[in-house]
């Protein structure tokens, strides 16, 4: 009877432990990673760079070396993120984020799609993907 109590309990304590350090939309940000992010355009794949996250701080897309600074990011718990900082070509020459919305499935990659709205009203959608 002991011996079963014991398994009983070491699986629980597994199970907590294996669910505390997975990432979830309730604690309000991605797992620390370095996110690749591409689009599909004209038949093929296009790389934008790449997106720097640690805790609540992010910094890119950075193509080439390294970003100089990085920002804080706040993320709800339907996995919407809003970016608090500029967030190179999505948010220049009038570019702008219409939403970003993170996908944290057990069974993938964590991920983001980002939704750019264009100068021209155009949108534009891309995924990033941690590496």
């Amino acid at each position: 009877m002991t011996s079963r109590i014991s398994r009983i309990f070491s699986t629980m304590l597994l199970v907590a432990a294996t669910g505390s350090a997975r990432a979830d939309f309730i604690d309000g940000k991605l797992p620390d990673g370095t996110y690749h992010c591409e689009v599909y355009l004209l038949g093929m794949f296009l790389s934008l760079g790449d997106i720097t996250v640690k805790g609540n701080v992010y910094s890119g897309p950075v193509s080439f070396g390294t970003a100089r600074q990085g920002y804080n990011y706040q993320m709800n718990k339907n996995g919407e993120i809003t970016w608090l900082g500029p967030l190179g070509g999505y948010t220049t020459g009038g570019n702008s984020i219409s939403l970003t919305q993170a996908t944290l499935d057990g069974q993938t990659s964590p991920s983001f799609d980002i939704i750019m709205k264009q100068p021209d009203g155009a949108f534009t959608a891309s995924t990033c993907t941690k590496r």
